[in-house]
């Protein structure tokens, strides 16, 4: 659990930093950041998204995990949270949710959490999740002086979804083959594009109902390789 501790506490550190910083970033210049960001955002998204070897199943995938999690309503429950937290924490940071959504988003999508959570649950090796570390807390630099304290909070679901690999990872290490993180990279490759699509409000797209498909191409592998077995 090591590096998933030090990744929360680089989020939470980080974010109070960029917080410092805020007051001092006049407005004009936080909306060119944020525009840098989005576009930023959209350039890391797409590196991930074309390294798929299925461009069929990623398709099918966030056909089928948009479904669910429109049924599921993850998007809504993740904004009703962040406003429970803006209630209680905000003091009156009206922009404290989307900080929160979006930068969990951004933290918990993509190969160096998955990759690195299971290295650090199977080997005990953090490096991964330690260079992960660095580079969220860069970034949480920025956004939580842009965007402000919602930052900070990342850092809860981000413990809690890397630790709860990192517990685990002795009973997936079979099920998550490099084939299998390469879909899934390519699927949060493109949700991660469309949060920089979010943050340059070009469109409101629901990246939070989209989580689901994440984990469509798990279910395809083991599927295809129970159907090879029984032929």
């Amino acid at each position: 659990m090591l590096g998933t501790i030090v990744n929360s506490l680089a989020v939470v550190l980080a974010s109070l930093l960029g917080i410092s910083l805020k007051n001092g970033i006049k407005e004009e210049y936080q909306n060119t950041i944020m525009d840098g960001i989005g576009l930023a955002v959209i350039i890391i998204g797409i590196m991930g998204g074309i390294k798929s070897q299925n461009i069929v199943l990623v398709v099918v995938s966030l056909a089928i995990g948009s479904i669910m999690g429109e049924k599921l309503d993850i998007e809504g429950r993740l904004d009703r949270l962040g406003k429970k937290a803006e209630k209680l924490f905000g003091k009156g940071d009206s922009n404290f949710s989307n900080a929160f959504v979006s930068a969990t988003l951004v933290y918990c999508i993509g190969a160096m959490a998955i990759v690195g959570a299971l290295e650090s649950g199977l080997t005990g090796n953090h490096q991964t999740l330690f260079a992960k570390s660095a580079l969220d807390g860069i970034s949480a630099i920025i956004f939580a002086s842009t965007m402000g304290i919602g930052t900070a909070f990342s850092a809860i679901p981000i413990f809690i979804y890397q630790g709860s690999m990192t517990l685990l990872a002795n009973y997936v290490k079979d099920i998550l083959t490099p084939e299998v993180i390469t879909e899934m990279s390519a699927v949060g490759g493109i949700l991660i594009m469309a949060i920089g699509i979010n943050l340059l409000n070009i469109k409101k797209i629901k990246v939070g109902n989209m989580l689901p498909s994440i984990f469509i191409p798990v279910f395809y592998f083991l599927f295809s390789n129970l159907i090879v077995k029984v032929i």
